[in-house]
């Protein structure tokens, strides 16, 4: 089994999993993922739509392609068996578009969760002068996170970055005592100092 990170969006395969894409018979991933994948399949690949994640695990064939959007080791399918090929993740463009080295950068993760739970984390993180990208959930709301962040004295900037590589993407930076709002589903945040 492969587990194939496509990108996090159109434009965003290596060429390692174009060749696997373009070899595959049949492939799993979320709506998303096959249709970022799909200029690469043949015709006669089975595409299956990926409703519970949790039942990959039982997956046990070697010929089966996992489409995991980004990478598969951000928040992705990384730890199930098989070889895992690296795609262009929402944290490399992120940093891209905003100038921030990745050696500045933890990434944590809240999906499933609400921001309250990874709250601890995130104000660890900046205190230890880290640049927290927070894979985040559709929930979370950046007002309601920066208020928590200035009930424990941190102040930082705060960038989200909706639909990034997509038309509409949109990157608005601001700070917990200005936060900019949400406007879609898909988007992520970076916490800290970096302007």
């Amino acid at each position: 089994m492969k587990i194939v990170g496509v990108g996090c969006c159109p434009g965003m395969l290596t060429e390692s999993a174009i060749e696997i894409l373009r070899r595959a018979k049949k492939c799993y991933g979320s709506d998303r993922a096959i249709r970022i994948a799909e200029p690469y399949l043949q015709p006669d690949c089975i595409c299956v739509t990926i409703t519970d994640f949790k039942n990959l695990r039982e997956l046990d064939d070697k010929d089966v392609v996992i489409l995991s959007t980004g990478d598969p080791m951000l928040g992705g399918l990384g730890d199930l068996k098989g070889e895992v090929v690296p795609g262009i993740s929402s944290l490399q463009l992120a940093c891209a578009r905003l100038k921030i080295p990745w050696l500045k950068v933890v990434p944590l993760t809240a999906h499933g969760m609400e921001y309250k739970q990874v709250l601890h984390s995130i104000a660890d993180e900046i205190v230890r002068g880290k640049i927290v990208f927070l894979l985040a959930d559709p929930e979370i709301d950046p007002r309601s996170l920066s208020l928590l962040l200035r009930e424990q004295e941190i102040f930082c900037d705060i960038a989200v970055c909706e639909n990034l590589g997509y038309p509409g993407e949109r990157i608005e930076v601001g700070s917990t005592v200005d936060p900019p709002g949400v406007n879609s589903s898909l988007f992520s945040l970076l916490l800290g100092h970096f302007r």
